[in-house]
């Protein structure tokens, strides 16, 4: 027999424009964890409470909405201290609450599959529950079993803080290595010069979708936020030339800066790629999703060249797009071709494309050359061969005496 989903009723506090689409996407955590929205109480804040972020008068109403329904979880859509999460449960009457960050994290350890993703994950929970026990064992107890005990949430709450504190520094240890081993992969790519294009945006885009049509492989693909959470990298060729093609986690707006640091290694693949794709829905707020994504890695400092590409574009309405954008159907496969062109076009300093000439008498030493290039044709005459190749630039010196 199937259990019964988690029931969640929203508090959603009003700070300014961007409250409803906040909202929309917390209705969506809901469902990506696995549980049913119920409804949501709003709050238009003027002054945070200390005590409790809203008025005792607004969460009296709530206890009073709530009453007669059993196993009820409170999600406040922003982030409470560990003080404030008690008081809002006890002024609820002992209700499970929780806020935002730990229904992310909650989703994070639902998705996370690789044993880098979850070690991730742990030390992130880790990272935020810590204080939280420092005498609010009470507020922990309450959370029962759901949302927010999954991954290493359900033996933790028995732990010691020092216990905790041993396992976040081996956490980090074991993290830090693992950094270490992707930062000598990174370095690798780049002496093979292998092109890496990373696909960085909006959480549920087509992402990995996209990954999968460009490429040919069969990543998991699922309309659920952070479907994908940890990278996933795969070959694919631009007119023979090999690329490597890189899907990462998700953005989401008002994402907690600490859970962006927290995934910053599986975004490194973003940070020190050759080309990002930034991928928004076209029938969604693909503005909003850019503006976004952009912040997001201003923040982690990325500076490296972008192209932006409007996915979904089979169900979007007429209207403005940017000029600039690449508009796609990853699902249909409308505009893959424009987008591989784009991809190229923007990477095309990093090659040279060359008419060679080699006589036969030197064809030794081209063939240890050869594996540097990429042949787009091939000819042979009587005198030598003659060769149409795209050679990288850095290596364009070594095949200077058979270019014609």
């Amino acid at each position: 027999m199937n259990e019964k989903p988690e029931v969640v009723y929203i508090i959603q506090p009003i700070l300014g424009a961007e409250s409803k689409a906040v909202h929309e996407e917390a209705v969506s955590l809901i469902e990506s964890a696995g549980a049913s929205y119920a409804g949501t109480i709003y709050q238009n804040i003027r002054e945070v409470n200390p005590a409790t972020y809203v008025g005792e008068g607004k969460l009296q109403e709530l206890k009073e909405r709530l009453e007669g329904l059993d196993d009820v979880t409170v999600l406040f859509n922003g982030e409470l201290s560990p003080s404030q999460t008690l008081n809002i449960s006890e002024a609820l009457g002992g209700r499970k609450v929780i806020d935002r960050t730990t229904l992310i994290l909650d989703i994070f350890a639902l998705r996370a599959e690789s044993s880098e993703g979850k070690l991730q994950v742990e030390l992130a929970q880790l990272n935020y529950l810590y204080p939280r026990l420092r005498g609010k064992g009470a507020a922990l107890s309450r959370l029962g079993g759901g949302i927010g005990t999954r991954g290493p949430g359900e033996t933790r709450l028995e732990t010691d803080r020092r216990h905790i504190r041993a396992r976040i520094h081996a956490l980090e240890t074991r993290l830090a290595e693992t950094e270490k081993r992707r930062a000598h992969l990174t370095e690798r790519r780049k002496k093979d010069r292998v092109m890496t294009v990373a696909l960085v945006g909006y959480t549920n885009t087509g992402k990995s979708t996209l990954l999968n049509a460009i490429t040919g492989a069969d990543v998991l693909t699922k309309d659920a936020l952070f479907a994908t959470l940890d990278p996933t990298a795969r070959a694919f060729e631009i007119e023979g030339v090999p690329f490597l093609m890189v899907d990462t986690v998700g953005f989401l707006q008002a994402l907690p800066h600490h859970l962006i640091e927290a995934f910053k290694s599986t975004l490194e693949s973003a940070l020190h790629c050759d080309l990002a794709l930034i991928v928004c829905d076209a029938a969604g707020d693909y503005e909003m999703q850019l503006s976004t994504t952009l912040k997001t890695l201003g923040d982690l400092g990325f500076s490296v060249p972008h192209v932006v590409v409007l996915n979904k574009c089979d169900l979007a309405p007429e209207g403005y797009f940017p000029r600039d954008a690449v508009r796609i159907s990853a699902k249909t496969g409308a505009g893959l071709d424009d987008l591989k062109r784009r991809i190229f076009d923007v990477l095309q300093d990093n090659f040279v494309r060359a008419e060679l000439f080699i006589p036969y008498a030197q064809m030794g030493d081209y063939g240890n050359l050869r594996p540097l290039l990429t042949e787009r044709g091939v000819e042979y005459t009587d005198d030598g061969v003659k060769v149409c190749a795209i050679i990288p630039a850095i290596y364009a010196e070594k095949f200077r005496r058979f270019i014609k």
